[in-house]
């Protein structure tokens, strides 16, 4: 990720953090939608999961200065995630849902650079969970 990359970011997740919980409604819809087999690992209260969902999200946005704080982070919650059921599989929907929903929330606002921006920080991060949680050869 470029410099301007991660200001793109965050930028557009200063627009996206006031609408929060629609936000996290969008995304799960899609998810569920494009993924419906990954809906049974969400036994919890929707509303109080999209709010970790969006708090987690802004910790990273956050952190995409300084990767080597963000990262241990993000490989111990994959490695949680793998009591759930999550499988390596799982975070390509996650993905796809992740930019829909920042497509939906921001409308005209998101361009195809930021498209990109968000594309290249979700297969960093995604690729170092998956690394951390299945091994190399998953994250391949």
């Amino acid at each position: 990720m470029t410099p301007d990359q991660i200001t793109l970011i965050q930028d557009s997740f200063a627009k996206v953090a006031p609408i929060s919980d629609a936000a996290a409604e969008i995304f799960y819809a899609r998810l569920f939608e494009i993924a419906p087999e990954v809906k049974p690992y969400f036994t919890n209260d929707m509303t109080e999961q999209g709010a970790k969902l969006m708090a987690t999200l802004g910790v990273v946005v956050k952190g995409l200065r300084d990767l080597d704080k963000i990262v241990p982070v993000a490989q111990q919650l994959a490695v949680k995630h793998v009591d759930y059921g999550v499988k390596a599989e799982d975070y390509a929907p996650v993905g796809a849902s992740l930019i829909y929903t920042l497509e939906k929330g921001l409308g005209d606002d998101f361009t195809p650079d930021l498209k990109d921006a968000w594309t290249e920080a979700y297969t960093v991060l995604s690729g170092v969970m998956i690394e951390a949680a299945y091994g190399q050869a998953a994250a391949e």
